[in-house]
C-alpha cells in the first residue's frame, strides 16, 4: 500500500545550507523536482524573504548549487530553476531507486519539510536505511497510507473529496450546522460510519499535507 511521508531534513545535510545561512529569513517553497541523471536533481523553486541581489549572490556561493536560472519575477517572490549537485544523496536516491515522489518541499532557517509519496511502506523502509549508512538524518514526522489511489495534489482519495465536498455543499461545517451527517450520508448512500471515517481521514490528509509541511504564520 502507498503512503505519504512527511520528513523533516536539516538544511546542512541536504541542499541550500549556505544560502539559507546567509539569508536566514528566505523561505523556499517546491514547485516540482525531477532527477536528470548523474547525480544532479534539478528543482523549480519559489523563493521570498530576501533581497534578490542577495539571493542570488548567496545561490553563486552555495556548494550545493551549479546553474540556476531566473524563471518568474512576481516583485518579491521568484521562480528559480537550478541544478543541485552535491548533498542530495538521499533526494536523488529516493527519486531514482524508490520510486518516491516529491509532492511537496519547503526550507527555511535550518531545516526543509518534505512531503513524499512511496508505492510501498519498503520503500520508505530503504530509503531510511540508506540514509542511516551515510549518517544522514532522516526524521520522519508523520506517515499516512493512503486509502486506495490518491486524486489531486494534497493526496486525497476519490471518496474523501466526495465526502468533504457533499459535507461542505450540504452545509455540514457551518455554524449552525445545515445538514447532520446522517443527512450527508443519505445523499452519498453510504453509511454514517462510512462518512465519518472518509471525513476524518480527508481532514487528517489535509492537516499533514498543508499545515506540517509549510512555515508557521507571522505572530
Amino acid at each position: 500500500m502507498s503512503l505519504v511521508a512527511v520528513v523533516r531534513l536539516p538544511a546542512e545535510e541536504f541542499a541550500l545550507s549556505r544560502t539559507l545561512t546567509a539569508l536566514p529569513d528566505a523561505e523556499f517553497e517546491c514547485e516540482r523536482v525531477v532527477e536528470t541523471g548523474d547525480g544532479v536533481v534539478m528543482p523549480l523553486l519559489w523563493a521570498r524573504g530576501a533581497d534578490r541581489e542577495e539571493l542570488e549572490s548567496a545561490f553563486d556561493d552555495d556548494p550545493t548549487v551549479d546553474n540556476w536560472e531566473l524563471l518568474v519575477d512576481l516583485d518579491g517572490r521568484w521562480l528559480y530553476q537550478m541544478d543541485w549537485i552535491d548533498d542530495v544523496q538521499m533526494l536523488f536516491y529516493m527519486l531514482t531507486n524508490t520510486g518516491g515522489t516529491v509532492l511537496d518541499m519547503h526550507g527555511v532557517s535550518d531545516e526543509w519539510m518534505l512531503r513524499i509519496l512511496f508505492p510501498d511502506d519498503g520503500d520508505l523502509g530503504d530509503t531510511r536505511q540508506f540514509c542511516d549508512q551515510r549518517n544522514l538524518t532522516f526524521d520522519v514526522v508523520t506517515t499516512r497510507e493512503m486509502e486506495g489511489e490518491p486524486s489531486g495534489r494534497f493526496g486525497l482519495t476519490a471518496g474523501q473529496i466526495q465526502a468533504l465536498r457533499a459535507a461542505c455543499t450540504a452545509g455540514y461545517f457551518e455554524i449552525p450546522r445545515r445538514a447532520t451527517l446522517e443527512e450527508v450520508a443519505e445523499d452519498l448512500d453510504i453509511s454514517h460510519q462510512a462518512l465519518s471515517e472518509r471525513l476524518r481521514r480527508g481532514h487528517n490528509a489535509l492537516i499533514q499535507d498543508t499545515v506540517l509541511t509549510g512555515p508557521l504564520p507571522e505572530k
